[in-house]
């Protein structure tokens, strides 16, 4: 069964980027390269590799993908920091 990776970059303005991929090494070097020009993180070379994760099924990285791309920087965070007690709460929101 074939890999598939959710990963986190962190960028040199210190926003973060969330993407998928089956081949983590080759996105890795085709974002630091600036292979896709339109992509959110050409201007934002150099850039890290925070956190990655790996999958069996394709379906389910892209889900997770999306939903981590609607979380807070904090949420983020904490999972980048592998702070995985935080996310529960991170997750909650303030009505005041």
């Amino acid at each position: 069964m074939k890999q598939s990776y959710v990963y986190i970059l962190k960028c040199s303005d210190e926003s973060y980027y969330v993407g998928v991929t089956s081949d983590l090494t080759n996105r890795l070097f085709k974002h630091n390269t600036g292979f896709y020009p339109t992509c959110y993180t050409f201007n934002k070379r150099p850039l890290e590799l925070v956190f990655y994760a790996e999958f069996t099924d394709i379906t389910l990285a892209i889900e997770k993908e999306k939903q981590i791309k609607k979380w807070s920087r904090a949420k983020k965070e904490a999972l980048i920091n592998g702070d995985y007690d935080s996310l529960v709460n991170l997750a909650k929101k303030n009505f005041e």
